[in-house]
């Protein structure tokens, strides 16, 4: 679980009908609402219409599936050379990042205040070493997926402004607010004992961590892990992100109900916008949020870091029956986030969709 080493209107929108025409034909099902999301975005964005056409056309063709098996394969046995240049690549996609966004542009609340980094997930160490060149005077904290339980090299200069942590995240249980561990859990003895100091703050956090295929993991996590690192990354994140901080996150698939609730969460407590870099990646749903002035102590925020430690609690403890239920969606919460906010998804979207059918247009799979 380390850093990503590969992101017109209709006459009648649908936010405008009346609530019925929301409702998912099964309320209780994940893959309803990510369909009631895309019917949506088919109807009202340009952008999107053109990538749906060009996936269904990668879809369609065996040579895409060989693509992104040969792909996988380098990721997962990358020798020192690929491993450099996964690094050098993760530098120049946060200099675009932060060119265009100013991701890593820290505000200091005083001169004397030393900036502070956290980054979650911190392998091969591109992005953290593109935040400390905007931030040259800034210590950070970092962990990373030790290489002994399938994690990336780290290929970030030693230095004594970085503290390297190496150990597996989605285990911080005291830290996720879990101090007692049942005694029959599969992994009770790996659990691991709080991180964080009480009151610590960053000025920028970095969560772009992603489930590895080489982790070496109990069984029981295999469907249930990318939530687990999801919201470990978002809850520590947030409650150690001083208010008016900045959180970079990468994310995937804007269309799927979990990321736009998402970005609806944030864009009530922060200045959100999204962002698909054009160095890499770009044949990828994959994609990057930026979110500035962050108050972190609001309601929302506070609410929202306890519905991710919910989360990562059911993921990690629960039963099959209690994750399943976990995990389903209203109807009426499908519905209610795109009346609200449908129409700033739309808007968000286009660069990010821009991006991926343009490479699309040029993959082999799709010219073949």
């Amino acid at each position: 679980m380390d850093s990503s080493i590969e992101m017109q209107m209709s006459s009648c929108s649908l936010h405008d009908q009346a609530p019925d025409t929301l409702r998912l034909t099964d309320p209780t099902s994940e893959e309803s609402a990510n369909k009631t999301i895309k019917k949506y975005l088919l109807a009202e964005s340009a952008e999107f219409r053109e990538l749906n056409k060009l996936r269904e056309q990668g879809w369609n063709n065996p040579d895409g599936d060989t693509f992104f098996q040969n792909q996988r394969q380098t990721a997962d046995k990358a020798d020192n050379r690929t491993a450099s240049r996964f690094y050098d690549l993760m530098n120049k996609i946060g200099e675009e990042l932060h060119r265009v966004t100013d991701a890593f542009g820290i505000r200091q609340q005083s001169k004397s205040t030393q900036p502070k980094i956290l980054d979650m997930c911190m392998a091969p160490g591109g992005f953290l070493a593109t935040a400390l060149r905007k931030n040259p005077s800034a210590r950070a904290l970092a962990f990373s997926l030790p290489i002994s339980n399938g994690g990336h090299k780290v290929l970030l200069p030693a230095a004594s402004n970085v503290e390297k942590r190496f150990l597996d995240v989605t285990m911080m249980a005291e830290d996720m607010g879990s101090k007692e561990i049942p005694d029959n859990h599969p992994e009770a003895g790996r659990f691991l004992p709080q991180q964080f100091k009480p009151g610590q703050l960053f000025d920028l956090v970095l969560c772009d961590g992603q489930v590895l295929r080489t982790h070496e993991r109990a069984p029981y996590r295999e469907k249930r892990e990318a939530r687990r690192l999801t919201t470990t990354q978002l809850a520590l994140g947030m409650e150690h992100l001083r208010p008016g901080g900045t959180m970079v996150v990468l994310l995937h698939k804007l269309e799927r109900y979990d990321t736009a609730n998402l970005l609806r969460t944030f864009s009530k407590i922060s200045s959100v916008r999204s962002f698909k870099p054009e160095r890499g990646h770009r044949i990828r749903s994959s994609f990057y949020m930026v979110a500035t002035n962050v108050q972190s102590q609001h309601p929302d925020a506070i609410q929202a870091v306890e519905a991710w430690k919910s989360a990562w609690k059911v993921a990690t403890f629960g039963t099959d029956g209690d994750y399943e239920q976990s995990i389903r969606v209203g109807g009426e919460d499908v519905g209610e986030m795109l009346a609200e906010f449908g129409a700033d998804l739309v808007n968000m979207g286009r660069q990010a969709w821009r991006v991926q059918a343009d490479a699309l247009t040029r993959a082999p799979f799709i010219r073949n």
